[in-house]
């Protein structure tokens, strides 16, 4: 669902992309969440991977308790090494979010480059809480589910 929110903000700001395409890693098959289909930065499309990160997990746990997005961060490592072989006439950038909140760095820079792109179309300076509040409310109704199924039933044995 993030990933939906986030192509819907590239179509927002005028930008055509194109959702898990196919054939940009020849050699094993990966395929990256999405792709802008016009050049972004630098004259290359933008390439992204998005990933939800539980920040309590006991492999993120010790780095969340001494700094609030380092599991993003961590994960956002491993994002961008996995897609180390993607071309070089594309710019890739992971979307590291966690369930407690925090963004990637570089998924923040994406991201409120991109809510200037279409405050810039739409003349609305808003946006920039608009998109942020979206991928918020995605990672909340998610939690809630998780917290729901985490539940025992009074029929069911513990």
């Amino acid at each position: 669902m993030i990933n939906d929110v986030v192509a819907r903000a590239f179509s927002s700001a005028g930008v055509p992309v194109v959702k898990e395409s196919a054939g940009l890693c020849y050699t094993d098959g990966k395929r990256p969440d999405g792709m802008t289909l016009i050049p972004w930065k630098a004259g290359k499309p933008v390439v992204w991977d998005v990933t939800a990160i539980c920040t309590t997990a006991s492999s993120y746990i010790d780095s969340s308790t001494r700094e609030a997005g380092a599991a993003a961060e961590i994960s956002a490592t491993r994002k961008t090494a996995k897609y180390s072989n993607l071309s070089s006439q594309h710019t890739f950038y992971p979307i590291a979010v966690e369930t407690l909140g925090p963004l990637n760095e570089d998924a923040s820079l994406l991201l409120s480059d991109l809510v200037r792109r279409i405050s810039a179309a739409s003349g609305n300076v808003r946006e920039v809480s608009f998109l942020f509040q979206r991928i918020s409310v995605v990672v909340q109704r998610f939690n809630a589910v998780l917290l729901h199924n985490s539940f025992v039933k009074d029929d069911q044995p513990a």
